[in-house]
């Protein structure tokens, strides 16, 4: 059996990879990289189908590697060790090349252990991931390793990709393929910026049409009914899947329901339920906060509702959640006010501890003065007394400042009249 066509089309040359130009154009780092034949440890981060497996492959090939690929879903710690004794073996020679597609489905045990073996160099690691990779991926793996973001290919990329597997079809049918333009054009929209989804369409579609003597006629129709479920993914503009994310949550935080149920609903179409919950629970602390405190566990309890039900019933109560976010007051003064303490922090102002908050088995033979004088604040009226809470390089700074909601307003009269400031 033919493999797909899609592998049949591996490209030969950096320039016959589609897309990814941020990466790949001449005097970018990752092709001077590739052209060095130095190839260090890599995590490829981005949606599938836009070139990840296939650049991959093109680094082991020119780099006269052995390539061995494993799956993050399927793949077990033994299949690691098996490829590791395969350095001793002639297959070892080059040093082996291992593409890890779907890295975030190891645990960490497994990925300690791919640590060990990638250590010494002699295996080369390319992992690949759908999912952030500073959240999914071990720590040591990432500091050993450069991460590389796809993105979703521009249609007018994808054309040309088009043109080359009907050509390619033409030739090892031996019969010519009569495609409008108007089809052409559909099945790079259609795509959503998955080049392999689009050859694949283009295969099925010269199958599936009908067969004269001598052409197969592709026509507009068929390839519409062919990619009718793939096109939910993008707008007809092309825009990415981290732009839409990104008006989800602008249209959230700017008060807008209707643009944001909007952008929730082709979020979905697109089958992406983790992203919509997590940029729903960002925006219900980042953008909301504590104007409305109580919105956290409600957004909290939608989205693990959410998950429980799973699509498409997952889309009731997220359009509850986004609506209640949407409509919600803002405030964004406790994310100002951890920024403000991770400036102070990063300028190594936020060290070290008032002597009141420390342990008391501090106190040594070194220490100038003994005693702890912590003052518990539960034996003073209104439970409440003045002491030192910041280190001393920044005990006079301010981070929190209290929005202008009635919540946040309430809180600050309450302490005003308690510790007799005018500002907190």
């Amino acid at each position: 059996m033919d493999s797909p066509l899609a592998d049949r089309l591996r490209p030969q040359s950096l320039d016959d990879i589609v897309g990814q130009h941020h990466l790949l154009d001449e005097g970018r780092p990752l092709r001077n990289i590739i052209e060095s034949g130095n190839i260090p440890n890599m995590v490829f981060y981005g949606p599938s189908g836009v070139g990840k497996t296939t650049l991959a492959s093109f680094i082991a090939k020119r780099t006269n590697r052995t390539l061995r690929k494993l799956n993050g879903t399927t793949a077990s710690t033994s299949d690691i060790k098996n490829i590791f004794e395969e350095l001793n073996g002639f297959d070892g020679i080059n040093g082996i090349l291992l593409y890890l597609d779907e890295i975030q489905y190891f645990n960490k045990k497994q990925q300690q252990t791919l640590l060990e073996y990638i250590e010494n160099g002699s295996i080369t690691l390319i992992a690949s991931t759908t999912e952030n990779p500073y959240f999914y991926v071990y720590g040591a793996i990432l500091s050993r390793s450069t991460v590389f973001e796809f993105k979703p290919v521009e249609k007018d990329d994808v054309i040309p990709a088009i043109k080359r597997a009907y050509n390619y079809l033409e030739k090892d049918y031996n019969i010519h393929i009569d495609v409008s333009d108007e089809a052409i054009n559909h099945v790079a929209y259609a795509c959503g910026g998955d080049v392999r989804k689009a050859i694949n369409a283009v295969e099925l579609s010269v199958i599936s049409s009908k067969q004269s003597k001598d052409k197969i006629t592709v026509t507009l129709d068929t390839v519409s009914q062919l990619t009718q479920k793939s096109a939910v993914r993008y707008d007809r503009e092309g825009d990415e899947h981290y732009d839409l994310l990104s008006a989800f949550q602008k249209s959230m935080r700017g008060s807008d329901p209707d643009a944001a149920v909007l952008y929730l609903a082709r979020i979905l179409a697109a089958n992406d339920l983790p992203s919509a919950c997590r940029r729903l629970m960002v925006c219900a602390c980042e953008d909301v906060g504590l104007a409305n405190p109580q919105i956290i566990p409600i957004v909290k309890a939608a989205v693990d509702a959410a998950m429980m039900v799973g699509l498409p019933e997952a889309r009731i109560p997220l359009a509850d959640a986004v609506i209640l976010v949407a409509q919600s007051p803002k405030s964004n003064s406790a994310y100002m006010a951890v920024a403000k303490a991770e400036e102070d922090i990063k300028a190594g102002k936020a060290y070290g501890f008032p002597r009141c908050l420390q342990n008391k088995h501090y106190d040594g033979e070194d220490a100038d003065v003994k005693g702890q004088f912590y003052k518990y604040p539960h034996d003073f009226p209104n439970h409440w007394t003045p002491q030192q809470y910041l280190p001393d390089g920044v005990k006079d700074a301010v981070y929190y400042v209290p929005g202008n909601n009635k919540n946040e307003q309430a809180y600050k009269t309450y302490w005003e009249n308690i510790k007799g400031k005018k500002n907190i």
